[in-house]
């Protein structure tokens, strides 16, 4: 998308912002990026949605967003939170799930289905991906794999190995 000027529209440079804990993906591409509306006096409104409550990063991507549209010229820009529908995994694109695997991550599985309406049930059981389960490597396929700890570098990862080739690598959980 482009303006008529010939500028960048403020949708397409937020959907080139990326992650702070995982680089190799925009916030777009994550699913946390909902909606950049552009108002008729040219002020910006981006709409975030945390991968869960309390998620640290967003500090970090409000304040990546904001200041990437203002070094674009947008002057007046607002970063809006939104919990309403939760996010899940299964917002990650496919580009998304390509990037993770291209850079060694294992993506997650599908998430937990609500049905229903209200707030969503906190489940406190084992996901897809168990610490028995098989989670296939991201470097070479195997299905032979092991969880060595249930939380990697942030809670929302898992650490994995595989016994095939080898490799350690890290496993996004599902939400």
């Amino acid at each position: 998308m482009v303006t008529a000027a010939g500028a960048p529209s403020a949708e397409r440079i937020a959907a080139e912002v990326v992650d702070p804990e995982l680089p190799m993906l925009t916030l777009a591409e994550l699913g946390v990026l909902r909606a950049v509306r552009t108002g008729v006096d040219g002020s910006v409104t981006a709409t975030l949605t945390p991968t869960y409550s309390g998620c640290p990063a967003m500090a970090e991507m409000r304040s990546d967003l904001a200041a990437r549209l203002a070094r674009a010229g947008f002057t007046d820009v607002r970063i809006e939170t939104v919990l309403d529908p939760p996010w899940t995994t299964d917002w990650i694109s496919d580009e998304g799930r390509r990037k993770l695997t291209e850079h060694g991550i294992a993506p997650p599985g599908p998430a937990p289905r609500h049905h229903g309406t209200g707030p969503l049930p906190l489940v406190l059981s084992p996901t897809r991906w168990s610490a028995s389960a098989s989670v296939p490597c991201p470097h070479c396929g195997s299905a032979d794999t092991e969880e060595t700890s249930r939380f990697g570098a942030t809670s929302c990862r898992a650490l994995r190995r595989c016994r095939s080739c080898l490799e350690p690598y890290e496993q996004v959980k599902e939400i």
